[in-house]
């Protein structure tokens, strides 16, 4: 069942939550050039990474414009805390549009992801502040379900899901200690292990073109159908994504 009473727009508070009074709120454009690069610059230095700051994901900037910019994406769903003396970003959430299938129901909803705090500013409690605000422009518009994923496991998950890697280049996953070379395993039978084939398993295999979208969306959308949970995608959002 729901975990909160049922709500409306009303509400829902019609002004933003406070913050310390050196960091102020702003809605960042990700079709600026600027204010990518200082998203970008906040996720490379600060987003996830391993247990010993080894290792951090690299998201490109065409990348986050592709992940924060679908169809129906709202600048105001970006929103970011800026030190006000000085404009620099210093945490980031977002949400983004989302149709769901739930036991046979369209809901709609939005999916949460960049939840990034400044590592200097892990002690002042911005982030169940972020979630907060997000929460609230969201509600604002009338929607009231979200989905968001984590490596811990917060009760309860709807769906978990296991990662499985291939590496594509070993050789360089192995020097810089990202992967380690197996026991009675040489580097060259591994790189050979992990080799591709030249042709593929699939008789014409080939890029999606742009003809394609309405035959590929269907069979997607056929195959989703088996589950309890799964993505609805318009023909527009199905081009976006693939």
């Amino acid at each position: 069942g729901p975990i909160d009473a049922a709500k409306t727009v009303d509400d829902v508070r019609a002004t933003p939550y406070a913050l310390p009074d050196a960091y102020e709120w702003y809605d960042v454009d990700m079709t600026d050039e600027g204010e990518v690069d200082q998203v970008y610059d906040l996720l490379t230095k600060n987003y996830v990474e391993d247990n010993d700051a080894m290792f951090r994901f690299d998201y490109s900037r065409d990348f986050l414009r592709w992940a924060l910019m679908p169809p129906g994406f709202r600048r105001d769903w970006h929103p970011a805390v800026r030190v006000k003396a000085s404009g620099k970003l210093v945490a980031f959430i977002s949400a983004i549009p989302a149709r769901v299938q739930v036991h046979g129901h369209d809901v709609t909803m939005v999916e949460i992801n960049y939840l990034c705090v400044h590592k200097k500013l892990r002690s002042r409690r911005l982030a169940p502040v972020l979630i907060r605000e997000i929460t609230r422009r969201v509600n604002r518009t009338d929607i009231w379900q979200a989905a968001y994923t984590a490596g811990a496991l917060l009760p309860k998950p709807v769906a978990r899901n296991r990662y499985y890697h291939r590496s594509l280049n070993p050789k360089k996953l192995i020097e810089v200690g990202f992967s380690q070379l197996p026991r009675r395993m040489t580097l060259k039978m591994i790189m050979r292990l992990y080799a591709l084939d030249g042709t593929t398993t699939t008789p014409g295999l080939r890029p999606m073109r742009r003809e394609d979208v309405p035959d590929a969306r269907q069979l997607l959308a056929d195959y989703s159908s088996r589950f309890k949970l799964s993505p609805q995608m318009s023909e527009d959002e199905f081009a976006h994504w693939f």
